[in-house]
């Protein structure tokens, strides 16, 4: 079960939101999937076929997911799936580290000990993951959903709604999400030496967080979304690996 699939699942209820929401779930799924090959016209009629979900809530996703990105509007009218140049997947990592580098300074700056229990306690689970090794496509999803927990308990602490709101617009794209290459990872021989060099940036900025070292914790949180841009560069050497990067299809292999 991919985490889209797992998110429709949750959503209840028949009204006009949850419509419009089950439809930006189901066609991002087919976007992620590459079902919506990136440059061709988005057929409503297509997507009603696949989901089962109408006209409407099908145009309002369709607008929503172009606010975040994913899809364009063309000359001809109606929407194309979008593709992204290397540098421009490169540019949103880096805009996605920023803004989580200043949520780790905010969670420093502002949070208590007291409220720390929570990101101990992940930090505890991924050390555990990550020292028992990751090996199977079983683990790594399990590892993606501790990490992705990790990072939104960071941004929590960091008690900015305004901030928390930018952060999640930035990881709409797949691959600019803090797990969006770890995927990746399972078929490349690097992996475990990927994984080390990430887990001691969670150990390192949780302790400037616990130390209320606002400027460290910004620093190594900024550092930290780098590894996803080294991850970008190893995937893009092996084909296998980019395949299994959420929105791989998307990414333009040439410069």
């Amino acid at each position: 079960m991919t985490q889209t699939t797992a998110l429709l699942a949750d959503v209840e209820g028949d009204g006009n939101q949850s419509r419009t929401l089950k439809a930006l779930l189901s066609i991002r799924e087919l976007i992620l999937e590459g079902v919506l090959a990136p440059g061709k016209r988005i057929s409503e009629l297509s997507v009603v076929e696949r989901t089962g979900i109408s006209r409407t809530p099908i145009r309002a996703a369709l607008q929503r997911l172009e606010e975040e990105g994913l899809v364009e509007t063309i000359p001809s009218g109606g929407f194309a799936v979008k593709s992204f140049s290397q540098q421009e997947v490169f540019d949103a990592i880096e805009i996605r580290g920023t803004l989580e580098g200043l949520a780790a300074r905010f969670a420093a700056e502002r949070g208590s000990s007291a409220r720390l229990g929570p990101l101990h306690a992940c930090l505890e689970e991924l050390d555990e993951m990550v020292e028992t090794a990751i090996r199977s496509e079983e683990d790594f999803s399990g590892y993606v959903r501790a990490n992705a927990r990790f990072h939104a308990l960071i941004v929590d602490l960091a008690e900015s709604p305004t901030l928390k709101r930018q952060i999640e617009r930035a990881a709409a794209l797949p691959f600019a999400s803090p797990s969006g290459f770890v995927m990746a990872q399972a078929s490349m021989p690097e992996s475990h030496r990927i994984l080390l060099v990430a887990q001691d940036q969670h150990r390192c900025v949780v302790e400037a967080i616990a130390n209320g070292e606002g400027a460290r914790a910004q620093a190594v949180m900024q550092e930290h979304a780098r590894v996803a841009g080294r991850n970008l560069r190893l995937a893009l050497r092996h084909e296998k690996a980019l395949a299994r990067v959420p929105g791989g299809t998307l990414i333009r292999t040439v410069k």
